[in-house]
């Protein structure tokens, strides 16, 4: 017998399972659904020799061995209005290649972890649930007068926004009347949109708490490098979150809402602000990531934020900065404001007439891959 034959068969053989088994683990699926190999330790119900049943007072121990497995009954469910954004790693910043705008955002490569994300911006009658609540059952504890001034919109940015603007009507019925439920809610600070984002989570968690549900990541403000990822839809270098390089289809009709020339606000269909599902969504399906109302972020704004940011789930927390970011552009914005990697600010106390906001949920692990 040639054992050399033999013997490099062998090799090339063992070679092929080996790199089988390497190819098979990349990009596992098994991200919570089935067992790992550690896992399927007791999972018989006895101990680990077999012998015996499992202590049911002391959950995840049998027989003086630790056996735990994953616990039943968790699953992350997709919150109401919310989608999931899956992870990515992407070029941060201005997807543009004009010599003017590249000292405004240097670009730098960053990853971002999965999230759900509310497809619109909050709206006026989502919005409203969260005063009629405070005004419900808080006024002992934080007092009208705050609530009045810090939380409930403040209307009256539709007429101190602009000089020699006619604002009267909005003032009177945007936030009130029910023929701007569905539109974005306006005249809120970022400290306020951060209050909604704990009274919405408590809302939640409460909830699952009394139904013996575990309980689901608190709701936030999407941070810069987060709202960017959503923005872009997947689509790695894209100027415009449906891509490039123009603000209008193949029939002429715009985009988005936005200022498309001097003078004509009405060009795209709105005046004002547009439904928070007008339009088309991005391919993450998500609406209005481009103008309407420009966003609030999480992050504190910095000119150097490429230098003073890590580059893996990005973000700026400075409570000694007043100014925070505002992303996406607006109604009353030109095009440049509404490229996915330009950057804007205001002071977290101002509320204007052209900013909202919309929140996101982390997802815990990672999502399984069709």
């Amino acid at each position: 017998m040639n054992f050399q034959f033999v013997e490099k068969r062998l090799i090339v053989g063992l070679s092929i399972l080996a790199m089988a088994v390497v190819l098979n683990s990349c990009g596992s699926k098994n991200s919570g659904g089935s067992k790992t190999l550690s896992s399927k330790k007791g999972s018989s119900g006895k101990g680990i020799l077999g012998i015996g049943k499992a202590n049911k007072e002391v959950p995840g121990v049998q027989n003086g061995e630790i056996v735990a497995t994953t616990r039943k009954g968790w699953s992350q469910p997709t919150p109401y209005g919310m989608v999931l954004v899956p992870s990515g790693s992407y070029m941060m910043g201005q997807a543009d290649e004009e010599v003017s705008h590249a000292g405004v955002n240097f670009n730098k490569r960053v990853t971002v972890a999965a999230f759900y994300m509310d497809d619109t911006e909050i709206t006026n009658h989502e919005y409203r649930q969260f005063t009629y609540a405070l005004l419900k059952d808080s006024v002992s504890v934080l007092g009208e007068d705050k609530i009045m001034s810090e939380y409930y919109p403040d209307t009256t940015v539709w007429k101190r926004d602009f000089t020699y603007h006619n604002g009267d009507p909005m003032t009177e019925y945007y936030f009130s009347s029910p023929a701007f439920d569905q539109y974005p809610v306006v005249g809120v600070s970022w400290v306020a949109s951060k209050y909604f984002c704990l009274w919405r989570s408590k809302l939640m968690n409460d909830y699952r708490r009394k139904r013996g549900q575990f309980i689901l990541p608190r709701f936030e403000l999407p941070s810069e490098s987060e709202w960017e990822w959503a923005a872009r839809g997947g689509r790695a270098s894209a100027k415009y979150p449906w891509g490039n390089p123009y603000i209008s289809n193949a029939k002429g009709c715009l985009l988005a809402n936005f200022k498309p020339h001097r003078g004509n606000y009405d060009a795209d269909g709105y005046s004002y602000t547009a439904p928070a599902n007008a339009y088309d969504p991005n391919d993450f399906g998500l609406y209005n990531m481009a103008g309407n109302v420009a966003e609030w972020c999480e992050d504190a704004y910095a000119d150097n934020a490429v230098a003073v940011t890590w580059d893996l789930n990005t973000v700026n927390k400075d409570s000694d900065e007043p100014r925070k970011v505002t992303r996406g552009g607006s109604w009353k914005d030109i095009a440049y404001y509404l490229e996915t990697g330009t950057r804007a600010y205001e002071l977290e106390q101002n509320k204007r007439s052209y900013i909202g906001f919309r929140c996101m949920m982390r997802y815990l692990g990672r999502p399984k891959q069709n």
